[in-house]
């Protein structure tokens, strides 16, 4: 099978800011892929390419697009449809080593695409093609649902930027329920408490309530119950000023914060924490891991599913879980290739959307595939989340059914 025809246009993600589309035709079908984008975004991440200028305010694709439709193109027309291939060939064509000259979002929206066609030649589920092309072991991951949003997602004054419930049950469809469940209880909650404004939601479907203390807005959590579990995605490098953390109206050195996280997680079923401090601070998130136990600590900004950045924590021992984004590092080969060493590791793998994403569910495929622990897509509500949780239900039943 090879590549017919390729394809990008400009369209927008679910914060109404543009983002690149992608069509690749083989004899097979047309494949599609939209590439999702970020807010909150590390420094080490592979860059997105903006146009700049007055149009979207400096935010449209244009330049991506043109670069998959004039450069991309024309390179790979006529190959045949092998995704680690022409991945390897599109990092060559783009020469960079953050994808600055193509765009993260160029290349990724074509890796996608590819791999839907590699799985539909294969005749096998986008996740299976996954798990038997590269040797993991499929697993339905536990949900993570973002139900309070702060930080670079909402405007409601909270520091940390998410504040997730993790239901504990064995199937993923009971767990969706919980969720969905929980999420409106939260909203009347919140709403008897704070009043009607608490219900107004943040980029990711969660609400936003004015509250700016997190032990204050985590214990709303703690009102839906001793079922669920949470996790907490501090995005700690959005409140560093470059020698102190700036948080709730006060600054706090990196031992003050690693005290809080103590206390916050003795008082409450924190079970993991994301990003707790600043992007480059390896030595103290080692502290931090040392003090905190058995506590899961992710690193997003940390490693942004990089190999390099994840073989010095390794090293270093500053984390045990990494968050997959696969816009992050911008490749499904590399992403995959990241999951690969978080495995060898032993770390948890936790596969995120972004804050600002599409009605794409190619992440929910990508997390059975290799087998991750959890997924993150954001609240249960608004189409550009619930997509990824309706195909989790649908492969969780094609698991049942051994398909």
């Amino acid at each position: 099978m090879i590549i017919n025809f390729l394809k990008a246009r400009e369209i927008l993600d679910s914060r109404g800011v543009p983002t690149v589309e992608v069509s690749l035709d083989t004899e097979k079908g047309s494949f599609v892929s939209a590439v999702p984008s970020g807010s909150s975004v590390g420094s080490h991440e592979a860059k997105e390419l903006r146009d700049g200028g007055d149009r979207y305010m400096g935010k449209g694709v244009t330049k991506a697009v043109k670069n998959i439709n004039e450069t991309i193109a024309p390179a790979i027309k006529g190959e045949e449809v092998d995704p680690e291939k022409i991945d390897d060939i599109l990092l060559k064509l783009d020469g960079t080593k953050d994808k600055s000259r193509l765009g993260a979002n160029a290349i990724l929206g074509v890796s996608m695409a590819l791999f839907r066609a590699a799985a539909k030649e294969a005749e096998k589920p986008l996740y299976r093609y996954i798990s038997s092309q590269f040797s993991f072991k499929e697993k339905m991951p536990k949900p993570c649902f973002n139900v309070i949003n702060g930080g670079a997602h909402a405007g409601g004054g909270l520091d940390f930027q998410e504040l997730m419930i993790v239901p504990q049950k064995d199937s993923f469809s009971n767990n969706l329920q919980i969720a969905v469940e929980s999420y409106y209880q939260l909203k009347v909650s919140l709403e008897e408490k704070y009043g009607k404004s608490a219900s107004n939601i943040g980029d990711e479907g969660g609400f936003a309530p004015k509250i700016s203390e997190p032990r204050e807005a985590i214990s709303c959590l703690a009102w839906l119950g001793n079922d669920l579990k949470f996790f907490i995605d501090v995005a700690a490098s959005e409140f560093f000023d470059g020698e102190k953390y700036y948080i709730a109206g006060r600054r706090k050195t990196k031992e003050e914060m690693i005290g809080i996280y103590k206390e916050l997680t003795e008082e409450f079923d924190i079970i993991g924490l994301e990003d707790p401090l600043e992007e480059n601070d390896f030595d103290g998130w080692s502290d931090l891991r040392e003090s905190l136990g058995d506590t899961v600590i992710i690193g997003d900004d940390l490693l942004v599913t990089n190999i390099e950045r994840m073989e010095k924590a390794f090293q270093k021992k500053s984390c045990n879980a990494v968050i997959i984004k696969i816009n992050q590092i911008g490749s499904v080969t590399e992403a995959i290739s990241a999951a690969r060493k978080a495995k060898e590791y032993g770390w948890k793998i936790i596969v995120s959307h972004r804050s600002g994403e599409t009605n794409d569910d190619f992440i929910a495929d990508f997390a059975v595939g290799i087998g991750a622990e959890y997924i993150k897509s954001g609240a249960p509500v608004r189409g550009e989340r619930i997509a990824k949780y309706n195909r989790l239900s649908k492969i969780e039943e094609c698991l049942k059914k051994n398909e």
